[in-house]
């Protein structure tokens, strides 16, 4: 399953650093981060826990940009 979020990140090497640390999460299959259209992009395992893994994509996120925002 792909879900499309629309984000607000800060710049182009955060939204790289958020991007390689969230397709490290189990359960995401692919992540793409991009700072230009404010769009992440996530594709999850199959029988994934979407909510779960989301509020790791959060947290992750977050340690690297704290302005990171999931709108």
């Amino acid at each position: 399953m792909t879900k499309n979020f629309k984000i607000e990140v800060d710049c182009a090497n955060c939204a790289n650093q958020v991007e390689t640390a969230i397709k490290k999460i189990e359960g995401i299959e692919n992540a793409v981060v991009s700072f230009m259209t404010q769009k992440m992009k996530i594709t999850f395992a199959e029988g994934a826990d979407t909510d779960a893994i989301m509020e790791q994509v959060k947290k992750t996120a977050r340690r690297i940009e704290p302005d990171f925002e999931i709108l």
